[in-house]
């Protein structure tokens, strides 16, 4: 049974930081590529990182509202990937979803942390 378990959410104030943990089961991990997205209320799911099977040092993709802020990183030998959130804004508050992504076969989407940024 695949899944993709999120953690590491919760309430955090404006400018703390948060590590959010994407653990996957049941696919080969190592050849999918990672992504986190965020879903704030009344708005449309957006892609904030991603990172190729590889994940190599500068190889990963932000959404220019993170960049210098969030970090995504892998570690196939855990089958999990992370995404670092530091210096974290009220604009930052939404649901993360982790998914999974391959050319060829089908995808696979976490249920989702919630994070809110909060004084």
């Amino acid at each position: 049974q695949v899944q993709l378990v999120e953690s590491g959410g919760g309430l955090v104030q404006p400018g703390g930081s948060l590590r959010l943990s994407c653990a996957a089961s049941g696919f080969t991990f190592s050849i999918y590529a990672m992504s986190w997205y965020r879903q704030a209320p009344g708005k449309e799911r957006e892609l904030v990182a991603a990172i190729p099977t590889y994940g190599g040092a500068g190889s990963a993709e932000y959404a220019d509202s993170v960049k210098g802020r969030f970090t995504i990183s892998r570690d196939n030998a855990k089958n999990t990937t992370y995404l670092q959130m530091n210096g974290l804004k009220p604009e930052d508050t939404a649901t993360y979803y982790c998914h999974a992504s391959h050319r060829y076969f089908k995808d696979y989407w976490g249920k989702g942390s919630p994070v809110t940024v909060s004084s």
